[in-house]
């Protein structure tokens, strides 16, 4: 029976936006949250009068799947094409009067395909003039270069692929140069993408308000302090013990007082007409406002003040006297003096503003060669700022690792098309089409994915139908293939290196996958599956990824630890059960999960299991890139850095959540399998540094039944099968469907 995508999430999606929308005071997130509540409106609205079918390849109705589709977080489309975009002004300008066509679209589309059209396209090949920000961008300059070398019949199919939509969706590109970086550079952003973010920022409130009153309020409330004890007979006003003591304002009135007064009064308006994130001046009970309300009703020798507001005037003045020192007095400028230097520092969005006025030198669209010119003096500049500006420069993969730029394998993911475009367009020999695939290539990779049941798959680059026709036109050159599999091992060495707690995230799993198919070593690379949509049931590749699992960890600390099963009960399967078939393999992954009922977490246990049978790729990415003798010189330091990662969440997290405990098994995971390449001496030292790291953070009780299961496995054990050794050790796993003992 198919499965169903429940409306649920979509409206909890949609109260959470509106909550946004109405409780925030910034602007800017209002905007954003109408945006979001209006895509999730858009989702409920096509789920409940069927045009949406989400959970299906092709979710909007009537639509192929190779449309780019507008897709909200969790994968659920709204409806709307991303081609589907108003026409420019200058696109119809250049459409003939009395085209044909229903529609603008239409008749631009129908205009490129003439002559003259034609042509334009050729031309912007020809000059790498253009840019394609999404896929359909590049159909009608396929159906040009088409023509133009003698392949009509091919580009005449591909027009009436075409044709029923071309009266909505935008198939040429836009005008102006798309400058990518030079060789094996990437960037996470553009100058002028990090530009505009810099631009944006904004003061938080509180801060804005803590400013105006250093800046603004507090000279002027001095000089009020002041202006008041010029009229008091004797010592200024003090709080002791017994109540206010010392002299009475309104007593003495010095020559000048009334324009000082004067003045003061029309420098208070100003401030108030002038700034307005403040309101302690305006607080009624506060010191300030009880002085200022008395100067406002004070002419001239107090004649309109009664001696109750006189004795509020006294009280005020002892108040801040008090506390703070008499006005010009060495103990209120030191006060002032230290509050001036915390004000004339410049707010995180003035320096913001700097930088973005720094960025204009750069062009918009291109990349920063360095980051120190930008960001000097580094001393001033606040890190969150350097990394913003970091996001611009162009710089190998590794460098940007390194920094800290590219923090995780998501990020590296997405950095990852700007080189693997280049590769897999070099198989085309014409330079105007390679160009115009690898700018195809990475605006399809921009692509959300779409939330699937029933184990579809996502739409794949080759099934666009301009990217289809050119497949006759790509060589399979061994030098391109040779730098495919250069690259796709350093991409793997590099994720392992720098994020070895994690496991490959799915988008960089894709990129794997189109770096192998380019180097022509074919590997069941596997994505990591949802545990909320999980049905019970897996593709032949996770039996294959499985049987090299076993295979290539045959006899040591992770077959143990986990007890894989032996590669040729992969491919000899018993009779009682389909072995060779993914029924086989789910039906392995069920055993041993123990799972007693369908829910969230009882799935969550059956995928940890065909994670762990598989080491979610670890092991088929070794065996087919040869990667043994890397990770036996790199495996200590690897286990090691996530071991460390893992007992510093665990420390930061007292009571552990599920996420936490999910995401600490993974890495666990991980380390064994890096443990794995090791030789035991190196295991026996990196589970005694892991044991002083988890009694150093207090969490021998709580964490040490792991590390007593993984010690006693490396000295030889295997645990029972219930997973709890006789000396208390246990397996660690992340999934359970009752309380955690970890927990």
């Amino acid at each position: 029976m198919a499965q169903k995508a429940s409306p649920g999430y979509a409206y909890g999606q949609l109260e959470r936006a509106l909550d946004t929308a109405s409780s925030t005071e910034d602007e800017a997130v209002r905007r954003r949250a109408h945006a979001k509540a209006g895509r999730w409106q858009a989702v409920l609205a096509g789920m409940a009068d069927g045009s949406l079918t989400v959970g299906s390849r092709t979710p909007v109705a009537d639509t192929p799947a190779w449309v780019t589709l507008e897709v909200a977080h969790g994968g659920f489309a709204t409806g709307r094409y991303l081609a589907e975009v108003p026409v420019r002004p200058e696109e119809l300008a250049a459409v003939p009067e009395g085209a044909p066509g229903t529609t603008d679209r239409e008749r631009v589309n129908l205009g490129y395909l003439t002559d003259a059209g034609l042509a334009a396209l050729r031309a912007a090949l020809a000059t790498e003039a253009y840019r394609v920000e999404v896929p359909e961008d590049a159909a009608l300059p396929v159906v040009a270069w088409l023509l133009g070398n003698g392949h009509a019949e091919a580009a005449l199919d591909l027009v009436a692929e075409l044709r029923p939509l071309l009266h909505r969706l935008r198939l040429a590109p836009l005008p102006g140069a798309a400058p990518r970086p030079p060789g094996a550079l990437v960037r996470l952003a553009t100058v002028g993408e990090v530009r505009e973010t810099l631009r944006s920022a904004t003061t938080r409130p509180a801060i804005a308000e803590m400013l105006e009153t250093l800046r603004v309020w507090h000279p002027l409330y001095d000089r009020l302090v002041a202006l008041w004890a010029e009229t008091v007979d004797g010592e200024l006003p003090r709080l002791t013990e017994d109540g206010v003591t010392g002299g009475w304002p309104c007593r003495t009135w010095p020559a000048g007082w009334g324009t000082r007064r004067a003045r003061w009064l029309a420098d208070y308006a100003t401030a108030c007409a002038r700034h307005h994130a403040s309101t302690s001046h305006r607080q009624p009970k506060g010191n300030f406002a009880r002085l200022y309300r008395a100067l406002t009703r004070c002419q001239f020798a107090g004649v309109q003040l009664t001696g109750r507001d006189v004795g509020w005037i006294r009280r005020a003045l002892a108040n801040t006297i008090t506390k703070h020192g008499e006005p010009g007095s060495e103990r209120r400028a030191a006060l002032r003096a230290v509050q001036a230097a915390v004000a004339a520092r410049p707010t995180h969005a003035e320096l913001a503003a700097v930088l973005a006025g720094r960025l204009d030198a750069y062009p918009g669209d291109g990349g920063l060669p360095a980051l120190d010119p930008v960001v000097e003096p580094a001393e001033v500049i606040p890190p969150h700022l350097v990394a913003k500006v970091a996001r611009a420069v162009e710089a190998p993969v590794e460098e940007l690792v390194e920094r800290g730029v590219i923090a995780s394998g998501e990020v590296l993911a997405a950095v990852l098309p700007q080189i693997t475009a280049q590769l897999m367009a070099a198989n085309l020999e014409d330079e105007r089409l390679a160009a115009l695939y690898a700018q195809t290539y990475a605006a399809f990779r921009r692509r959300r994915g779409l939330l699937l049941l029933d184990l579809q798959h996502q739409v794949r680059l080759e099934e666009l139908p301009w990217i289809r026709v050119l497949e006759p036109f790509r060589a399979r050159r061994p030098d391109v293939a040779g730098a495919a599999r250069q690259a796709l091992t350093q991409t793997v060495l590099l994720a392992l290196g720098a994020f070895p707690q994690a496991i490959l995230p799915n988008p960089l799993v894709r990129e794997l996958g189109a770096l192998a198919g380019q180097a022509g070593l074919p590997m069941p690379l596997l994505e990591e599956l949802a545990a909320d949509i999980f049905v019970g049931t897996f593709t032949e590749k996770w039996r294959t990824a499985a049987a090299a699992t076993s295979r290539v960890l045959a006899g040591t600390l992770y077959a143990r630890y986990y007890d894989l099963p032996d590669e040729q009960q992969w491919a000899a399967p018993p009779r009682r059960l389909r072995w060779r078939t993914a029924d086989g393999f789910a039906a392995v992954c069920e055993a041993r999960a123990g799972r007693r009922r369908r829910s969230v977490a009882g799935n969550g246990m059956v995928i940890e299991q065909s994670q762990i049978l598989t080491t979610h790729n670890l092991a088929v990415l070794t065996e087919t890139l040869g990667l043994g003798p890397r990770l036996r010189e790199s495996g200590p330091a690897q286990a090691g850095q996530v071991f460390t990662w893992v007992v510093r969440r665990l420390a930061g997290q007292r009571h552990g959540k599920r996420q936490l405990i999910k995401n600490v098994a993974y890495a666990w995971r991980q380390a064994i399998f890096f443990l794995s390449f090791c030789g035991e001496e190196d295991q026996r030292a990196a589970v005694a540094r892991l044991r002083e790291l988890v009694t150093e953070a207090g969490l021998a009780e709580r964490f040490g039944p792991a590390v007593t299961g993984l010690a006693a496995v490396v000295a030889g054990a295997r645990f029972p099968a219930d997973g709890t050794m006789p000396d208390g050790g246990r397996r660690l796993l992340g999934w359970t469907t009752g309380p955690h003992w970890c927990r």
